[in-house]
């Protein structure tokens, strides 16, 4: 016997039926517009946050990628202040050491699809996207410095491999009104190789004790002594030869050697540079090249986002192989993922990332910069390197 279905049930399920499918923007009403405001630095990474947001765009028509220049090592603090007053992004691009920071102070959420990300990422780059053991936002380069070079100013076999050689080029350096190298020397994320010889490390071994900076060890000390006296190859005062300074010359063909990193190889080359890249001088009594910070540049999610489930994804997406490949292509900067780019620059760097350790993210990173920028400037000036390294450590430890 047939059962008949009450009149009534039969328009339950019509309704039923029609909410699911308008649901979501399936077959009913379409999905809300979105507009996701991704802050990133010019010269490169803008670019590739256009270009990744017109490719996920076809994917997710109903998102927009909106740009807005807020420049890396600005990300941080400008956060504090915008999120807040919620006129912040939904996503931003900062430097991994300034997570421990960011955690603490409640600017950014765990990423959302840790074991998906953690299988595809360099385990460098899952280090330093970690923090008390969860995972935060999304690595899009590995980085560190190295030793770039002018050919039309030094050939290969003249790159110097030791930094007692590069004293030696630049007394034997005669190329008129041109500096043999050029380098900032208030600036800490250069000058720490200097007190990295024999292992030392900023914050010990795994970048995480909170008792000792290590940057006034004795080890360090010789080393900011032998930088000191390195004067003579560079006999400009520390206040005279900023980055801005050091990119400018070295641009202009005004410089043979530079200490800088991937971001610049896109400039550089624009100007017409030669360019080469070679790892770091090895220190004093080393026969390996001088330890540098390496760094992962990380898109991360902020907590203050209106659709953190769209910028999770979004974050995602510039994770994948296409995307990594093309951020590599348009910036030089080495890809966060196991995966082959076309960038001629690419190997100096990846030997240098050899012997680079990961810039320590804990939140006594905040006050390195500044404390060990002003001890460096000041022992390249004269001061008592003793005397500096011991302030610079007070400062960062209390």
């Amino acid at each position: 016997m047939r059962k008949v279905i009450p009149l009534f049930l039969i328009f339950v399920l019509m309704v039923i039926g029609c909410s699911k499918k308008s649901d979501g923007g399936s077959a009913g009403k379409p999905a809300e517009n979105i507009v996701l405001t991704v802050w990133e630095s010019t010269n490169g990474p803008d670019e590739f946050i256009r270009q990744a947001g017109e490719a996920y765009a076809k994917l997710h028509p109903n998102v927009t990628i909106k740009f807005v220049n807020v420049e890396l090592g600005d990300s941080h603090t400008q956060i504090a202040l915008d999120g807040p007053a919620g006129v912040g992004p939904d996503l931003f691009a900062g430097p991994h050491d300034t997570l421990g920071e960011l955690v603490t102070n409640g600017h950014v959420l765990p990423t959302a699809n840790p074991d998906a990300v953690k299988a595809q990422i360099l385990g460098a780059c899952l280090t330093a996207t970690t923090y008390s053991g969860k995972q935060y936002g999304y690595p899009l380069s590995a980085e560190t410095y190295a030793l770039m070079y002018n050919k039309d100013l030094i050939s290969d076999n003249e790159v110097p491999k030791s930094w007692e050689q590069m004293a030696t080029f630049a007394k034997s350096f005669n190329k008129s009104g041109k500096y043999p190298i050029v380098m900032d020397v208030g600036n800490a994320y250069y000058v720490i190789q200097f007190t990295s010889g024999g292992g030392n490390r900023l914050f010990g071994p795994s970048g995480i004790d909170t008792t000792k900076s290590n940057l006034n060890s004795p080890a360090a000390v010789t080393g900011m002594k032998f930088f000191q006296s390195l004067r003579p190859i560079l006999n400009v005062p520390a206040g005279d030869i900023n980055t801005s300074v050091c990119d400018g010359a070295f641009a202009a063909g005004n410089a043979a050697i530079h200490i800088s990193g991937p971001w610049n190889v896109k400039p550089f080359t624009d100007a017409g540079i030669n360019l080469g890249i070679a790892p770091l001088p090895s220190l004093p009594g080393e026969s390996t090249p001088a330890p540098s910070f390496s760094g992962t540049r990380v898109m991360f999610v902020s907590a203050y986002s209106k659709h953190p489930d769209e910028a999770n994804d979004f974050g995602a997406f510039l994770v994948t192989p296409e995307m990594q490949q093309i951020r590599a292509n348009i910036t030089n900067t080495l890809p966060a993922i196991d995966t082959p780019t076309n960038n001629p620059y690419a190997p100096g760097f990846v030997e240098q990332l050899k012997y680079a350790f990961p810039m320590p993210s804990i939140p006594p990173m905040a006050k390195f910069w500044d404390a060990m920028g002003a001890a460096s400037a000041n022992i390249w000036n004269g001061a008592d390197v003793k005397k500096e390294l011991d302030a610079c450590d007070a400062a960062i430890i209390g």
